[in-house]
């Protein structure tokens, strides 16, 4: 099958725009941005429809949009820590991150900060996430690991 439906695309839009959103802000550090790298995603997956292959799925597809549109932001821009304000608070399975967590979260390597944020904010498993990041699902494994080892040590240093 060429490219996919419009209707397909909104239907992802609607059911997961808190995750791309919650995603796009944890790579651009910016809560304020990732609103727009979503909407201009979403956009670019509409204009590009047609070029959909279905070598993986539509989500998928739309997810490295997504990535990549965050990415290319984040490059452009000084800032380098995500903080958020009280009005945009990161929330993700009905917990706010307070702002210590979001500073350290922003302190972990990109693609340990990625790998953290598609498990545990858009729920994609090691499969999908190794598509999206071009690595081995061993590797993605091994990442997590080594954010969740280095979160742990900022979480204990800052409860001595």
């Amino acid at each position: 099958m060429s490219g996919v439906a419009a209707d397909e695309i909104e239907e992802i839009y609607r059911t997961r725009h808190g995750a791309f959103v919650a995603v796009a802000a944890a790579v651009t550090c910016d809560a304020g941005e990732a609103t727009d790298v979503v909407q201009d995603a979403f956009a670019t997956a509409l204009r590009k429809r047609r070029r959909f292959r279905a070598t993986g799925t539509l989500e998928g597809w739309i997810w490295r949009i997504v990535l990549n549109k965050a990415r290319d932001r984040r490059r452009r821009s000084r800032r380098k820590a995500f903080v958020g304000t009280a009005e945009s608070p990161v929330s993700t399975n009905g917990y706010e991150a307070d702002a210590a967590v979001r500073v350290m979260l922003a302190r972990l390597p990109e693609r340990q900060r990625e790998a953290v944020f598609l498990r545990y904010y858009a729920d994609l498993d090691y499969a999908a996430i190794a598509e999206l990041l071009g690595i081995s699902t061993g590797t993605v494994g091994a990442t997590l690991n080594a954010a969740h080892a280095s979160l742990r040590q900022s979480i204990e240093r800052v409860e001595e």
